[in-house]
């Protein structure tokens, strides 16, 4: 792998034909078997886009998926989505209508098979596959079962762990999991069993892992919550410590236009870090040079190798020519920042 090696957080928008456009939870335009064809004809598109912009670890882009959460959820046994009710989630930072955990949890079937194994098939490339972390499962469910949100996360990090099982044998190279709940719920519920479920959904995993924490996408309710944290996010300053001391390899992170102080870096020493330098929360498509800059800020606060250039989230609900557009500038500011900063 070359020296700041490319990445995306997991989502790519959904080419219009497969979905409608520039929503976070878009309708599919067809079903049956011409819906699993056109998620087909999607996924393989996102791989060639990604592979022609020089992105190192590719992705499937979440084609597949109406949502990073439930996209996993549709294939576990014991949640009702015909029973759903309105919760405040992510600490009620905003309202979601939710499916109603009624029962003991068990995976119907493989989830995420026939995407993992196309896109094997289809690039030489590393392959990273995402996943929807414990603590955000739970926070994006109503539980009419088991009452308590630590069991019922490790019942969810038993499910998780069997599909990574599995998608390691697909021949993906790395499995990340996305836990944007990590940034709401903080020090003590992360520390008493965030990580403990995280490290249940990795056990007996060989292929490389990683964790996605972030401020969300660039939704409104996200963008008007941020508007609040004031001038420094220093969220991730209670978190870093436990995450440098868990058994993940890898932390991606927002860097690109927050207000996250970037020296707080330095506390997840010893991690190889995913450090967004594009901003998914606007459609200004950032320069090389600029993504170059974030890049470079990270140099000062962790050690070159251990650099991973990123995005700050998922880009599924931004236009197709921007979200092309934000990948073409990754890689070659990735590249520029090699001749800078090698």
């Amino acid at each position: 792998m070359p020296l700041f090696a490319t990445t995306i957080a997991g989502s790519l928008p959904k080419p219009a034909w497969l979905a409608e456009p520039n929503r976070l939870w878009p309708p599919w335009r067809a079903a049956g078997a011409a819906l699993a064809d056109a998620k087909r004809d999607a996924t393989l598109l996102a791989l060639k886009l990604q592979e022609d912009c020089g992105i190192d670890v590719v992705t499937d882009g979440e084609q597949s998926r109406q949502h990073f959460v439930h996209g996993f959820l549709e294939f576990v046994e014991g949640i009702d989505f015909a029973r759903k009710v309105e919760i405040g989630i992510r600490a009620n930072r905003y309202k979601a209508m939710v499916p109603t955990v009624s029962g003991a949890l068990r995976l119907k079937a493989r989830v995420h098979a026939r995407e993992a194994q196309l896109a094997r098939a289809h690039t030489k490339r590393k392959l990273k596959f995402t996943l929807p972390g414990p603590m955000t499962i739970v926070d994006t469910v109503a539980d009419a079962h088991y009452g308590d949100r630590t069991k019922m996360a490790m019942a969810f990090a038993d499910l998780l762990n069997a599909e990574a099982r599995a998608l390691e044998t697909d021949g993906v190279d790395v499995i990340q999991f996305d836990e944007p709940a990590f940034n709401v719920y903080l020090r003590e519920e992360v520390e008493e069993w965030g990580i403990d479920a995280l490290h249940r959904a990795i056990e007996g995993l060989t292929c490389t892992t990683a964790v996605h924490i972030c401020y969300g996408y660039g939704i409104k309710a996200n963008i008007d919550w941020k508007a609040t944290l004031g001038s420094e996010w220093r969220q991730y300053e209670q978190i870093f410590p436990a995450l440098a001391k868990s058994r993940i390899a890898q932390v991606s992170l927002e860097c690109r236009n927050s207000r996250i102080p970037i020296a707080l870096l330095k506390l997840l020493d010893g991690k190889d870090v995913h450090v967004g330098a594009i901003d998914v929360a606007n459609e200004e498509v950032e320069s090389p040079d600029e993504v170059a800059a974030v890049i470079g800020e990270a140099t000062k606060y962790l050690p070159k190798e251990s650099i991973i250039a990123g995005t700050n989230c998922g880009m599924a609900p931004m236009r197709w020519d921007i979200a092309f557009g934000k990948l073409e500038a990754l890689g070659k500011g990735a590249e520029l920042a090699r001749k800078r900063f090698a």
